[in-house]
């Protein structure tokens, strides 16, 4: 048969040549062809997925392997044609490897990108920055002129896995688990020093409290101390009045004392006696006696004291008789009168101006 009949997806763009001219292009297109004149172009429009995997050195001379994978379509289907084969067989064959060159095209266009981002980073900024790497490779991917020139956009660029080699791998565990494990060190003694500022917190407050305590019981001391004092001034204060109350009250009784002596002052204190209330006791009189004849005892020549007199002066009992006698007070010393039995005292004096 020398009919052909072609039907394309939506997805699928269709170009018929005839004679080296382009006679029908379209997606989707469903038409019939001479097969012996007619070539068939069919290039797919659908987003494909490309597995990628290659290896790359790190600005500090690390391997690391990355692993993901390209998206991608077809923006322009022509220039894509005219740059590759994609005509096919009656069968729908392709009818060369071409299409099978457009993803290691691109792969090694992302590989090419992602070394020159890889070379510019650490390890560690490699392998915890995968999305920075990302950004930086599909913006790399956009702006290249061969992805530009086979009409192909680049939709994303993902890298799944970052591996360094396994000596390394190890390493960097070790240093993680190291860096951990300090952490948590250091977790454990800010915690315990948190406990000790909180304890010291505590006891800070405590000796402020303490600090306060004494503070009040000092002021409530001083406050007692000052009631006291002030107390005492008072006390002091009522002793000197008193003091000079007393003062002033001897020398009012001395002013009266003297006022009362005053008129009596020049008077013999004899005359003073006698005219007491006590100046007619006997026994006053005989002890005023006896008391003149000691101060007057070189004048006495001869003295003479009866018996019943004498017992009377010696004796407590009142003696017989009626003359009033004195009588000493074994209790006072005091001379009092007593009456005497019949009888009396001879005095006889002796004046030497009588000669």
């Amino acid at each position: 048969m020398f009919f052909g009949y072609m039907k394309s997806t939506p997805t699928t763009y269709v170009m018929q040549y005839r004679d080296g001219e382009v006679v029908r292009e379209g997606a989707g297109l469903s038409f019939l062809y001479w097969k012996p004149a007619t070539t068939l172009v069919s290039v797919p429009l659908s987003s494909a997925d490309v597995p990628f995997a290659f290896n790359e050195v790190t600005r500090d001379f690390q391997p690391v392997t990355l692993q993901g994978q390209l998206t991608y379509r077809v923006e322009e289907p022509r220039r894509l044609a005219g740059l590759l084969d994609y005509s096919v067989t009656p069968g729908g064959r392709y009818r060369s490897d071409d299409p099978e060159k457009l993803a290691d095209r691109l792969v090694q266009a992302a590989q090419v990108r992602a070394r020159a981002v890889v070379q510019s980073l650490g390890l560690r900024e490699v392998l915890v920055h995968s999305d920075a790497l990302e950004s930086k490779v599909l913006a790399g991917l956009a702006e290249a002129e061969a992805v530009k020139a086979l009409g192909v956009q680049v939709m994303a660029f993902s890298v799944l896995s970052i591996q360094p080699t396994p000596e390394m791998a190890r390493a960097l565990e070790a240093a993680a688990r190291e860096g951990l494990q300090r952490e948590a060190d250091e977790a454990i003694y800010a915690r315990r020093n948190a406990a000790v500022e909180q304890e010291r917190r505590i006891k800070e407050s405590e000796l402020a409290t303490e600090l306060v305590v004494e503070e009040r019981q000092r002021q409530i001391r001083e406050a007692k101390m000052a009631a006291d004092i002030a107390v005492e001034e008072q006390r002091s204060a009522l002793m000197e009045r008193w003091v000079q109350n007393e003062r002033q009250s001897a020398d009012a009784r001395a002013y009266s004392l003297e006022q009362t002596l005053a008129p009596v002052r020049g008077m013999d204190w004899r005359t003073l006696m006698a005219t007491s209330s006590n100046g007619g006791d006997p026994a006053l009189n005989i002890a005023l006696a006896f008391r003149e004849m000691g101060e007057n005892a070189q004048r006495i020549g001869e003295l003479n004291v009866s018996p019943d007199l004498l017992r009377s002066l010696m004796s407590n009992t009142p003696p017989r008789g009626n003359d009033p006698t004195p009588d000493i007070d074994p209790n006072t010393g005091r001379l009092g009168h007593k009456p005497t039995k019949p009888g009396r005292a001879a005095v006889q004096t002796f004046d030497p101006r009588d000669r």
